[in-house]
């Protein structure tokens, strides 16, 4: 991929937040009512790329990569745990919006756990949630493709010496094939055993028993869904994700009855790959109500 074809496929400017020493990164692009975008493993703020060119024109459009994603700081001692997550992202909106400014979440795949981690502890300063196959809850479903990257040894060789985790991901997360330069893109930070940390210590973290050093922190998460029975929500869903499937989704609506949805039986988990032209509207027309 080159410089030139990269900056058409997301021709934004980095911005950078130091916390403890780290470089996060994030886009911050457009002006109004903010906008802020989770993305999850293996991703990064290139899943959001065409939604924050949709918006930003209308929004504020604030999109950070978590510490070891992306063009965020790759540090190889870090504890790279859920709680962590949720810190870094309380201290970069604590740094770059108004102490009391309302904001709509989007959150997909561990973006929502971290946003809904974020959101419990400031209720007050979410004015609409977009949910995109993602859970912040316990589960005791782990896709067997996914337990396997937990295996000792096997599974770090496997996401850390040939990159299985996010390369497998580029042809397992869509409907339709990727073109080959948005699976570049996807890939682009993960390009070697240093910089794929993150991707294998978020499947290390997934916490499974009770046990689990981020258990609790789910719980926490899991705990505040309640806060926000009455906040406008908006679901989003790929039917044809095998990680995130349908039964996810059957407890999103569960939990929250008034909130709207839609499921897309021609996407994965990528959604916004498949079925962006679809969604991008959608989600556009609900943060403007």
């Amino acid at each position: 991929m080159t410089e030139q074809s990269f900056k058409e496929l997301y021709p934004f400017e980095s911005r950078y937040h130091e916390i403890g020493g780290l470089r996060q990164h994030y886009l911050d692009e457009g002006a109004g009512s903010a906008v802020v975008m989770l993305h999850g493993n293996p991703t990064w703020s290139f899943f959001y790329r065409e939604l924050v060119k949709f918006l930003r024109d209308d929004f504020r459009c604030v999109a950070p990569d978590h510490i070891g994603m992306g063009f965020s700081d790759k540090p190889q001692n870090y504890s790279y745990r859920l709680a962590d997550h949720i810190a870094n992202l309380e201290n970069l909106l604590a740094a770059v919006l108004a102490p009391d400014e309302k904001i709509s979440l989007v959150v997909h795949d561990w973006g929502g756990a971290i946003g809904m981690g974020w959101a419990a502890r400031h209720p007050e300063r979410v004015d609409k949630l977009v949910i995109l196959n993602t859970a912040a809850f316990r589960s005791v479903h782990m896709p067997l493709r996914i337990a396997a990257c937990r295996i000792p040894v096997f599974g770090e060789a496997a996401v850390r010496g040939f990159n299985a985790f996010a390369a497998c991901a580029t042809r397992m997360t869509t409907v339709r094939p990727l073109p080959a330069e948005v699976k570049q893109g996807f890939l682009l930070p993960y390009d070697s055993w240093k910089n794929r940390i993150a991707t294998h210590r978020f499947v290390l973290d997934i916490p499974m028993k009770e046990a689990h050093p981020s258990w609790q922190a789910l719980v926490e998460v899991e705990q505040g869904l309640e806060r926000f029975r009455d906040t406008p929500m908006l679901i989003q869903w790929g039917a044809r994700d095998w990680c995130f499937d349908l039964t996810f989704f059957e407890e999103w609506k569960q939990r929250f009855p008034a909130a709207q949805s839609d499921c897309y039986a021609d996407a994965g988990h990528y959604l916004l790959e498949d079925a962006g032209d679809r969604i991008l509207p959608r989600v556009k027309e609900f943060l403007s109500c």
